[in-house]
């Protein structure tokens, strides 16, 4: 941060417990330069409350910004579609609504992606991929559910299912398919090629998963003109 010039951190708050993670480290590091925006858009009300809790943790201030009005008019000036191309809008509305904040503020966007989420491809490109930094990047989700305890994230909110909020009712590991936990073990067997005692569907589809998503994890390719 020093070095692009930005004061601080802004993280999209969102009940669960990646962002409280994120926002607790974020408040370590920066103290009060961290700012908490709360999204709501379609999404539970306790989601809201999880987030509030989480802020209240870590001394975060926050922001509320709703952001059902900008999802309706952007549905309605759009033709119909699948499930996949509505429910992607929230997370690009997020996007834009962290950047104007940070901004405003010369803050930078702190994303909350795990390494479980970025390797199976399990996040929105330019939604909550569109970040400038990712704390969590490098751990599974299991261990950022260890390092939640280390830090005292709310158990409230460590227990609760995750769920990226993008239908009420859904949660990752339905969407996934597989636990956490599964996901975890078959991307550590493949990463080691110790793939003993792993299912070889499970292998297989996570394999797949973390080849077709290859392109969400890399800057957009450029074709080189070679005289």
């Amino acid at each position: 941060m020093r070095i692009a010039g930005m004061r601080g951190a802004v993280v999209g708050l969102s009940g669960g417990i990646d962002s409280a993670v994120v926002a607790g480290l974020c408040s370590m590091a920066l103290n009060d330069n961290v700012l908490g925006v709360i999204m709501p858009c379609g999404s539970a009300d306790e989601d809201a409350l999880d987030a509030l809790l989480a802020a209240a943790q870590f001394g975060v201030r926050t922001e509320t910004v709703r952001l059902d009005g900008p999802l309706k008019a952007m549905l309605d000036a759009l033709p119909g579609a699948n499930d996949m191309a509505r429910a992607n809008l929230k997370p690009r509305l997020r996007m834009a609504t962290l950047y104007y904040w940070a901004n405003k503020l010369s803050y930078m966007v702190v994303g909350t992606g795990n390494r479980s989420e970025l390797m199976a491809g399990y996040f929105t490109k330019h939604g909550d991929g569109g970040v400038d930094l990712l704390p969590l990047g490098s751990l599974y989700k299991g261990e950022v559910r260890k390092l939640a305890m280390e830090i005292g994230v709310p158990d409230r909110i460590i227990s609760k299912p995750p769920s990226a909020g993008l239908r009420m009712g859904q949660t990752d590991e339905g969407e996934l398919g597989m636990s956490y936990d599964e996901l975890d073990s078959a991307l550590r067997a493949i990463e080691s090629g110790r793939l003993n005692g792993i299912p070889t569907e499970l292998l297989e589809r996570v394999s797949r998963m973390k080849a077709t998503s290859a392109h969400k994890r890399r800057l957009p390719l450029i074709f080189e003109d070679v005289q």
